[in-house]
């Protein structure tokens, strides 16, 4: 039977200066893992804290030192905390040794069954999935904005945890921080180009400050498709990234102010 939980801003969790844990993974034996704030960083300016962003234009030392602080928070060397060129895709890359930064798969998807690599996913409102069958050993991330969860990169991480062993009924999957359903303004040509694609995906549509303008759950689509891949547990934290600057960066509100770029989160597991 799927427990699927929403967690309405009370989902239990521990935390200290820099990252979140979730109850419903830290309570699984043989992993560790962490959702990453933007506090405990060096980055400055607008990437001021605890930016990951490889991709972003913040000061390399500044990001290979806060990766580094990550690293060391899983304890893992920083060789082996590992992330992909994300471009919101339903593909998923399987790993069994450390890559380098040059060389990261592209990809949105990663899982393993080799302890000791930290698997991780860089976002700014999309959704950060962590995954965890501890009794197969296999743990995967997945970054699930919008055109990742519409295409299936939640069920194509749960195909690739099966072929390494797990199964579904036995993976736990946590979302963390995450653009929240009140932040998510859309347009017409959004929700129906979605219904067009996905019809079950208007009941996560509500209506905006105006007839022009509706509200997406992200969120709760994200729920949506983890229930059709009937994992076994579902949990939502229920942090949303576009209202709470001093703990998270958002694309959304970068946008809106007309800043240049955006800082990165990362949420990572590793096996131990």
């Amino acid at each position: 039977m799927n427990d699927l939980q929403r967690a309405n801003g009370s989902q239990p969790s521990t935390h200290d200066e820099d990252h979140l844990r979730a109850d419903a993974l830290s309570r699984l034996a043989g992993l560790r893992h962490a959702f990453f704030t933007r506090r405990g960083g060096v980055s400055e300016g607008i990437y001021a804290g605890l930016n990951g962003g490889l991709g972003s234009s913040d000061d390399p030392r500044a990001v290979a030192e806060n990766r580094a602080r990550m690293a060391s928070t899983l304890r893992v060397a920083p060789d082996r905390f590992l992330t992909m060129n994300q471009v919101h895709s339903a593909d998923v890359v399987t790993v069994d040794a450390p890559y380098d930064e040059d060389s990261r798969p592209r990809a949105d998807g990663i899982v393993t069954r080799t302890r000791g690599l930290a698997l991780g996913v860089t976002h700014a409102d999309c959704g950060s999935l962590l995954f965890a069958d501890p009794s197969a050993g296999v743990v995967g991330a997945a970054h699930a904005g919008w055109r990742g969860a519409l295409s299936g990169i939640v069920e194509a991480t749960v195909d690739a945890m099966e072929r390494l062993g797990a199964e579904r009924e036995a993976i736990t999957v946590v979302l963390g921080p995450t653009i929240g359903p009140r932040s998510y303004e859309v347009g017409p040509e959004f929700v129906e180009r979605f219904a067009a694609a996905d019809g079950s995906s208007v009941r996560h549509v509500q209506r905006g400050a105006s007839e022009e303008r509706a509200l997406f759950d992200l969120p709760g689509y994200i729920a949506q498709r983890a229930l059709a891949a009937e994992v076994g547990t579902f949990v939502d934290m229920a942090l949303d990234t576009y209202p709470d600057e001093e703990r998270f960066f958002s694309y959304r509100r970068t946008t809106h102010r007309g800043e240049p770029d955006y800082g990165r989160l990362i949420s990572a597991i590793v096996l131990v």
